[in-house]
C-alpha cells in the first residue's frame, strides 16, 4: 500500500488518511451525479441521442458524457481505496491482537520467572498484636516466612525450631525474610519482653509441605 510506514506496517494516521481520501472521492462522485440530475434528471444509462440518432438538443451531451466518465473512474478508484481501507484496518486489528497476546505472554513469563526466583516459605503469619515486637518490626498477617534467623525451609521441622531461635535471641536482632504480595522483604525482628505474652507478639503457622 502506498504511504505505509517502515517495514510495510500501516499506522493509524495512514488509515485516517485513507478514510479522508475515501470521503473526498464520495463527495466528488456525489457532485458528478448532481451534474447529471441538473441535465433533466439524466442518469448513467439514458440514451444521449434522439429517435433519429442525433445528439439530444435538450441536454448538454458533452457535460453528461464527462460526468458519466468521471463517475465510472471515481467509482473504480473508490472500490480500490475501500480494499486498501479494509486491508489496513485488518492489519491494525491483527497487530493489536498480536500486541495483546505478546503482553500477556510477557506478563506470564515474568510471573513464572518471579515464582522460580522466590525462595520457598515454610510458615505463615496469621496474627500480629499491635505494639508488639513483631508489629514494630513491620511483620504483617499473611506474610510467608522464608527465613527466621538460622531457620529456613531446609532445616525447619516444627514451630519449636523458631521458638528455640527466639529464646536464644532475646534482645538481639534477628534477620527475618518474608514473601509479601509476591515480593521478598527483609525485616529486622528483635525478640524482647513487652506488655503482652511471649517475646514476639505474633502467631505463626507451619505451611504444608
Amino acid at each position: 500500500m502506498a504511504g505505509q510506514g517502515a517495514g510495510g506496517a500501516v499506522s493509524v494516521l495512514e488509515v485516517q488518511e485513507l478514510i479522508r481520501r475515501k470521503d473526498e472521492l464520495e463527495a466528488q462522485i456525489k457532485a458528478c451525479y448532481a451534474v447529471l440530475e441538473g441535465q433533466k434528471g439524466v442518469g448513467m444509462n439514458e440514451p444521449l441521442v434522439d429517435a433519429e440518432g442525433y445528439p439530444r438538443a435538450d441536454i448538454d451531451v458533452y457535460q453528461v458524457r464527462t460526468a458519466r466518465h468521471n463517475i465510472i473512474c471515481l467509482q473504480n478508484d473508490h472500490t480500490a481505496l475501500m480494499r486498501q481501507v479494509e486491508d489496513a484496518l485488518h492489519q491494525l486489528h491483527a497487530r493489536e491482537k498480536e500486541k495483546h497476546a505478546k503482553d500477556e505472554a510477557e506478563a506470564w513469563a515474568e510471573a513464572m520467572n518471579q515464582n522460580q526466583t522466590l525462595p520457598q516459605p515454610f510458615a505463615r503469619v496469621n496474627a500480629v498484636t499491635p505494639g508488639s515486637p513483631a508489629s514494630i518490626s513491620g511483620l504483617q498477617v499473611n506474610d510467608e516466612i522464608v527465613e527466621f534467623g538460622s531457620v529456613d525451609v531446609h532445616n525447619f521441622q516444627t514451630l519449636q525450631n523458631i521458638a528455640t531461635v527466639v529464646q536464644h535471641s532475646e534482645g538481639k536482632p534477628l534477620r527475618v525474610t518474608v514473601i509479601r504480595s509476591g515480593k521478598k522483604l527483609h525485616l529486622g525482628l528483635t525478640p524482647k519482653r513487652w506488655a503482652g505474652k511471649g517475646l514476639l507478639g505474633c502467631n505463626i503457622l507451619p505451611l504444608p509441605r
